[in-house]
């Protein structure tokens, strides 16, 4: 406190003001026609589905066929693959091995006026075809579409299995991660006749997902044992991925649609503009309130929600380095405003301390000091719960593979399978990043600055702050 000057307050408005101006714009550099961004802005913000629209989806086998994790893995591969290929990169989707759910997500193309979502989903379902052909030459079709021309060597019903194995490299002094096949009857013969043809040659057996390709390798050797090994710069993800995607050329079931729905971008976007226009009509209304009944405090309060504003925005968009961004869905809104919720209520738990201090007869110094001191406690509890409210949240609703997730699926989730619920995990997300920045804004920064302005002369009256001239 008595380190606390006159210059600090100064010195944390400007930083809150830095880091509003820079959550909200982001900071990039535009060269030509190519735009490096060092900073994301609002502008980076990637919408929920609820909020740009698109397609929420569940997937499962058809009829009581009960498929296995490795099944699940590979159709889960499948999705992906086919989403890459209709250009939409902007996706959600994960397997969830208890109840037998391929859940998938996905926005409506920027631009699409004529996307068919019945359409695009029946697409996904449908089984991939895993073609190996000689060379990676392409032609086009009627359609328009780049598709495989070489000749075909195997389908995914040649292939027995496909497995990632950690091996001795050529050298014997080093590991590598390998892609095993273990062909069946019909494949062996098969693949020993073009091994034969294309060993030593240029000409490599390239592998198609549907009209995509995922490998080319070279043939170095006939095989004709009916196993081979595809090698490369492989690490564990890829050379897993790449099994997947080539056991699910022959997966054993067929999918079907098990629940469906869509969003159109009209919807989403005008229940956004709703939803901000609400927020900002509050916020000028609480700003207000806040001035009006604890004056010099009020003022400081207002400066830092705007901070704390800036902060669940940053989260959001991935502002800081040592954490990635999240979707942002409407009841993600809903958690940035229930947070400036809890830093309206933080303030106000402060300002009542100092009023109540100050009424004392304390100095103007010792309320402040002992105001703040008191508050935190009550602070410290009350947003402490929304704390474990927003981990079981995001633990509970968000994808399996998520960090929460991983521990609650663990120890209290372990007998439910995954949630198709992610617009519920952004309400999870930005709780918890709005009461962290609730207490670096709400708590730390508002004490620095009312200390602050209480060393300046023409703030030293007890009335600013609420309390007599005695």
């Amino acid at each position: 406190m008595k380190k606390t000057g006159k210059k600090t307050f100064f010195i944390v408005v400007a930083l809150i003001a830095l880091f509003g101006v820079s959550s909200v714009l982001g900071i990039d550099k535009l060269f030509g026609d190519n735009r490096t961004t060092y900073v994301k802005g609002v502008d980076d913000i990637r919408l929920g589905i609820d909020i740009k629209g698109g397609v929420d989806v569940t997937f499962g086998p058809a009829g009581d066929y009960d498929a296995d994790e490795n099944q699940l893995a590979s159709a889960t591969e499948v999705i992906k693959t086919r989403l890459s290929s209709l250009g939409i990169t902007d996706n959600e989707v994960y397997s969830d091995e208890k109840s037998d759910r391929i859940i998938v997500r996905f926005p409506w193309q920027v631009g699409e006026t004529n996307f068919d979502p019945e359409a695009a989903v029946k697409e996904l379902g449908e089984m991939a075809e895993l073609t190996f052909r000689k060379g990676t030459d392409t032609t086009t079709d009627e359609d328009g579409n780049e598709v495989p021309s070489g000749e075909i060597v195997l389908t995914g019903e040649d292939i027995a299995s496909a497995s990632r194995q950690y091996r001795p490299d050529d050298t014997g002094k080093d590991y590598e991660y390998v892609v095993a096949l273990e062909l069946n009857d019909s494949g062996t013969d098969k693949f020993a006749e073009a091994t034969a043809e294309l060993s030593g040659s240029s000409t490599p057996i390239s592998i198609w997902m549907d009209n995509t390709l995922i490998s080319a390798p070279t043939v170095n050797s006939t095989i004709t044992g009916g196993k081979a090994e595809i090698s490369g710069s492989f690490d564990a993800e890829s050379s897993k991925k790449l099994a997947d995607q080539i056991n699910s050329g022959a997966l054993p079931f067929k999918m079907e649609t098990k629940s469906f729905r869509t969003i159109s971008p009209t919807m989403g976007e005008g229940s956004l503009g709703a939803i901000l226009l609400a927020a900002l009509i509050a916020f000028c209304c609480i700003a207000v309130y806040m001035v009006v009944l604890y004056r010099l405090p009020g003022v400081v309060a207002v400066i830092a929600l705007c901070g704390q504003i800036a902060g669940s925005l940053a989260a959001v968009t991935g502002w800081f380095g040592f954490m990635k961004g999240s979707t942002l869905t409407i009841p993600g809104i809903a958690g940035i405003i229930l947070a400036v919720g809890m830093g309206v209520d933080a303030n106000i738990i402060t300002g009542e301390r100092i009023k109540e201090e100050l009424r004392t007869g304390k100095s103007l110094d010792a309320a402040i000091k002992i105001a703040y001191k008191r508050a935190f406690s009550a602070i410290l509890d009350g947003n402490i719960t929304n704390v474990i409210i927003a981990v079981i949240l995001m633990g509970a609703f968000g994808v399996p593979d998520s960090f929460f997730s991983k521990i609650l699926n663990k120890t209290i989730f372990f007998a439910f399978g995954a949630t198709a619920e992610g617009v519920v995990y952004s309400f999870g997300f930005t709780l918890l990043a709005g009461v962290i920045c609730n207490f670096i804004f709400g708590v730390f920064a508002s004490r620095l600055m009312v200390t602050s302005l209480s060393k300046f002369k023409c703030f030293k009256n007890r009335k600013l702050y609420g309390g007599d001239t005695k």
